[in-house]
């Protein structure tokens, strides 16, 4: 604990906090906080802002409150702070972020003597290196960062650490070879399952109505149900980042959904906004080559989807009837793209069917809940104690579901589309089997959070999911 340029003084540890002690960025998360409480915000915001960057994080920070326990800490630096303060060396936290939060998170570690952080009237993210220069004059100190910003106080700093660095702070750490903490290697499929791009196989929901039209094989309908896929598919992956974005603090407190890559830190919230509104603009760019009711029908979801990320998802019994209504846009997305003339069978049974599902996710959420029974669980309408009504719900929905298809094979429609209509009856048992044997899944708690994540993984779901389209496919073939 030498430094080279200032004798045998152990020097005074400056740390960062946002990107370097924490793998997030608190403007950008207690910002997102804020617009979760009240959308309005989002008009009040940049009346703060004019009065400088300081009263923005001062503002936001009297309105949101951070839990220090459940942050994204960079674990491995914390420990090698943890050493140096046992070895006798003074740790300090010199943030931009709001002193609110600050403080709370220096209380949480217990491992910094003194704390400076941006207040009501200095930000001190601009002021960093003139205001360490000021504090420390000629006894130098040495500075932990990971950014841009941080380089001017690397140059004025003593002795470097850098921690998970961008490309700047990269290329001033490899030119001066200061100590390096990297931060965890991420790679496509890290990238793939930000886009949840196992979600994307809901948008097949899109080739529904041609298939059952017929007209699937036609290169035209084909093309343009294509299309409507990959637009649909980059609207949602837009949505689930906005929603994960949304849900920080109930993500790091989910036993699995801590792991996603905005709750553990692995990508940054700006990089996320940035892929948002590009997936956005391919789904517009795509939305215009098709007929103008698909883009009124994408924009309709876009819009559900939001208002369900903000508040929707935490009324009971209105979230999982909107669920269910997501995934019948997705079938009128299919309609729209080709100008097909929608089924009222088709709408009545995705309706129920995805009801059931929609109800099997809040099952599984309640039975994995630690709230008590007369406690709603976090980010829910619902408590515990729901469980059982819920169940009948979702069963009573199952079976609806393959009464309005039993209805639909026994009717004229079915009549003048298949050739072999007797072979469409076996769908019924079919799609009770799926249902069914989800919710006694669900009922022994062996049921994934996302029943449909469970339906692709699951190999007999699979299975009878083939059988089911040999039949409509065989049974639709014309005399």
């Amino acid at each position: 604990m030498v430094d080279s340029r200032s004798g045998n003084k152990v020097l005074d540890l400056v740390v960062d906090l946002d990107g370097t002690l924490i793998a997030t960025d608190l403007l950008w998360e207690s910002a997102f906080q804020l617009l979760k409480k009240n959308m309005l915000y989002i008009f009040v915001m940049p009346m703060w802002l004019l009065k400088g960057k300081a009263n923005l994080k001062h503002q936001i920070s009297l309105r949101v409150v951070v839990d220090p326990a459940t942050l994204p800490y960079r674990h491995e630096f914390i420990e090698y702070l943890r050493q140096q303060r046992d070895q006798g060396r003074r740790l300090v936290l010199a943030t931009g972020s709001a002193r609110r939060f600050a403080d709370s998170i220096a209380a949480y570690l217990g491992i910094f003597d003194a704390v400076y952080a941006t207040d009501d009237s200095r930000n001190l993210t601009a002021h960093k290196t003139a205001f360490l220069l000021e504090t420390y004059g000629d006894v130098k100190f040495a500075y932990a960062g990971n950014s841009r910003a941080d380089v001017p106080v690397f140059k004025a700093a003593s002795e470097v650490i850098v921690v998970a660095p961008d490309r700047a702070a990269r290329k001033w750490q490899q030119a001066h070879s200061a100590k390096l903490f990297e931060a965890p290697k991420t790679n496509l499929k890290t990238f793939l399952k930000m886009l949840r791009v196992h979600q994307w196989m809901k948008n097949t929901l899109i080739f529904v109505p041609a298939t059952l039209d017929h007209q699937l094989t036609e290169w035209p309908i084909l093309f343009n149900s294509v299309i409507a896929f990959f637009a649909f598919s980059a609207a949602a992956s837009a949505i689930y980042i906005i929603n994960d974005l949304f849900d920080l603090p109930l993500d790091r407190q989910h036993v699995r959904k801590k792991n996603r890559a905005f709750a553990s830190g692995v990508f940054s919230i700006r990089f996320g906004l940035l892929v948002s509104v590009s997936l956005i603009l391919i789904a517009a760019l795509l939305a215009v080559q098709l007929h103008w009711t698909f883009g009124v029908v994408l924009i309709g979801y876009l819009i559900a989807t939001t208002a369900y990320s903000l508040s929707i998802k935490r009324m009971l019994l209105i979230d999982v009837l909107t669920l269910a209504g997501l995934y019948t846009l997705r079938i009128l997305a299919g309609t729209a793209a080709n100008q097909i003339e929608g089924s009222f069978w088709l709408l009545a049974f995705s309706s129920f069917f995805f009801l059931s599902l929609a109800l099997v996710k809040r099952y599984v959420e309640l039975q994995n809940s630690v709230a008590d029974d007369n406690n709603r669980i976090a980010g829910r309408g619902y408590r515990p104690a729901d469980r059982e009504i819920i169940a009948q719900c979702g069963v009573a929905s199952a079976f609806a579901a393959a009464l309005v298809l039993a209805l639909y094979v026994d009717s004229d429609a079915v009549v003048s589309l298949y050739a072999y209509p007797w072979m469409i009856w076996p769908l019924c048992p079919i799609v009770l089997y799926l249902n069914i044997r989800i919710w006694i899944l669900a009922y022994r708690g062996e049921m994934h959070d996302d029943p449909v994540v469970f339906i692709i993984t699951d190999w007999r779901s699979q299975v009878v999911i083939a059988i089911g389209a040999v039949l409509l496919l065989y049974g639709g073939m014309r005399s």
